[in-house]
């Protein structure tokens, strides 16, 4: 059932890949939201994988997971940052998995022995994820992955020009990004790469209503004027966006372009966007402080800067609305198995998730370095396990490991172990524990008064609760296999660390924290998910503070 109310807007980038399609677009449904509509976003990427959660972070940044339990590319990442809405399993749309679910449905009898075929199949079912995902929206954007003229993309391309036939071509809006180099020999912008990605998607049945012209510094007016003559689009739906500083300030690039006018056109409302937050937020985190805080990162993958966007972007959000400045200092954990000497001079140190066992000595020590020193320690799910290692090890047991690399129960030292249901299934995808689930809270535990604290105040309203009986459950986003072993809690206790949350029926360990230490909690879900940066998750706000209190201005 089409949604007769929606409109969509579907956007599409040529020249080259990374060229801020996804930004654009969040940036896009960020001044829609002000304007007050509802506005939901959803990728289609054109990879052969079925989701994203075998992909190998170095190579395409972190792996997002949705509420619902879907690992999914990290700009999802960035629609629920900029946006401040929840995707959800509608949200991803995979070529693997259209293909996987084409095939499933044509070997169940599904097509009653029609020839299965790109069009209309695969295309009618991208149509249907489409309409899927933008129930009860007023506005969807959509984001095509990859760039115009790749052969994996065409069915993609093909689909949203059929879309505009379903749902009517005034209800829907095309924009496409594109790059114009700045050729530095002949010192001189050149426009023609431009050109003939839009002369791809017109011979593709398309012709945009907005080109974003990426370049970058601010280009002359004249280039944009060229590619609209030379592609036959309105010099006035030509824009040129420059990149900038932050991806937060990207919104108002966009507004400052020249897009408004066209929106309003687009949705018919002329109502000005309420923008004061974003402002507000843009100005702290450009401002300069007094204090400054030094948080080390322990982590094995640091090649790429996306492969912990979430957890970078919830600690900048944090010293923002703190008003501390960000040292963010990237330490590799393999590199701390051999020298601890490397964690001196932090305020804080944050061990995020990871799978393998690489570098996961160096993550043991970090968190033995925390507790052993008073240093503020944020574990996110690995880091929730590394933590219960170190107190173990701390606590006696001297060869603690988990079961992830190499510990038995056999042998008495497997503090974190596998559950009966996970075995087998180390290797493959989408069979961990993916998505929502509930966690209780220990009473007068710093966990407790940190999410009460936040829940009283209005400022984190994903899923926290406060029962009748006085107690606080909360609801994070999990990825991971392993758990810890309750087996093994006493000695993890005298090692300084005691679990502050668990599963609503208590079987399965959710935080842990140490009560001696100025600030050391550790979470077995990843709580960077549902940071927001106009709205940082309490858990990363408070860990930004206890780090900055010992700073002086």
């Amino acid at each position: 059932m089409t949604n007769k109310k929606c409109k969509y807007i579907f956007v599409t980038g040529g020249v080259l890949s990374g060229v801020g399609k996804g930004i654009t677009a969040a940036s896009i449904g960020t001044i829609l939201k002000a304007k007050g509509y509802k506005v939901t976003m959803q990728k289609c990427d054109p990879y052969l994988n079925v989701d994203a959660g075998l992909l190998n972070p170095v190579e395409h940044g972190e792996c997002y997971v949705t509420h619902d339990g879907v690992e999914t590319d990290l700009d999802l990442g960035h629609y629920e940052r900029f946006l401040d809405f929840e995707t959800s399993k509608y949200s991803i749309t995979l070529s693997g998995s259209i293909y996987k679910e084409l095939i499933e449905r044509e070997r169940a009898g599904g097509f009653h022995g029609k020839t299965v075929q790109l069009v209309p199949h695969f295309t009618g079912l991208v149509c249907e994820k489409i309409e899927k995902a933008s129930k009860d929206s007023d506005i969807h954007i959509v984001e095509i992955g990859g760039t115009i003229g790749d052969y994996e993309g065409l069915p993609f391309v093909e689909a949203i020009r059929l879309f505009a036939n379903k749902v009517g071509r005034r209800n829907c809006l095309y924009v496409s990004v594109v790059y114009v180099p700045f050729i530095h020999t002949s010192n001189e912008l050149k426009t023609k790469p431009a050109q003939n990605a839009l002369k791809d998607l017109r011979g593709f049945g398309i012709i945009p209503d907005v080109v974003c012209v990426r370049t970058e510094n601010p280009a002359p007016r004249a280039i944009c004027e060229k590619i609209a003559a030379f592609s036959g689009i309105s010099s006035d739906a030509v824009v040129n966006l420059p990149d900038i500083q932050s991806v937060y300030d990207v919104p108002f690039n966009v507004l400052k372009s020249g897009v408004l006018a066209i929106l309003n056109d687009f949705v018919g409302s002329d109502k000005e966007p309420d923008m004061n937050r974003w402002k507000e937020f843009s100005r702290r985190r450009a401002k300069k402080y007094a204090r400054t805080v030094r948080i080390g990162l322990v982590a094995k993958y640091v090649g790429n800067d996306d492969t912990y966007m979430c957890v970078t972007e919830a600690l900048k959000a944090s010293a923002a609305w703190d008003k501390v400045n960000l040292d963010l200092k990237w330490i590799n954990a393999e590199e701390v198995e051999k020298n601890t000497s490397l964690l001196k001079g932090l305020d804080g140190i944050v061990v995020p998730g990871g799978f393998g066992s690489r570098g996961v000595e160096g993550k043991i020590k970090a968190a033995e370095y925390a507790l052993k020193h008073n240093v503020p320690y944020l574990g996110l799910c690995l880091g929730l396990q590394v933590a219960c290692i170190a107190a173990a090890r701390l606590g006696g047991l001297k060869d603690a490991n988990s079961e992830e690399f190499g510990a038995r129960e056999l042998d008495g030292n497997n503090v974190i172990y596998i559950m009966e249901g996970q075995k087998g299934k180390e290797s493959t995808g989408g069979t961990m524990r993916l998505g929502d689930y509930k966690a209780l809270l220990m009473p007068k535990t710093n966990v407790m008064k940190i999410y009460k604290k936040a829940f009283q105040a209005n400022e984190y309203i994903y899923g926290t609760t406060v029962l009748e009986n006085g107690k606080v459950e909360v609801i994070e986003r999990h990825r991971h296999r392993y758990e810890v072993n309750q087996k093994f809690l006493n000695v993890i206790r005298d090692g300084g660390v005691v679990v502050s949350g668990t599963s609503p029926d208590g079987k399965l360990v959710e935080f842990v924290e140490s009560p001696s230490n100025r600030f050391f909690v550790a979470t077995q879900a990843h709580p960077e998910f549902k940071s927001r940066p106009l709205n940082p998750h309490p858990l990363f706000r408070e860990f930004v503070k206890a780090a900055g209190s010992n700073k002086t201005a």
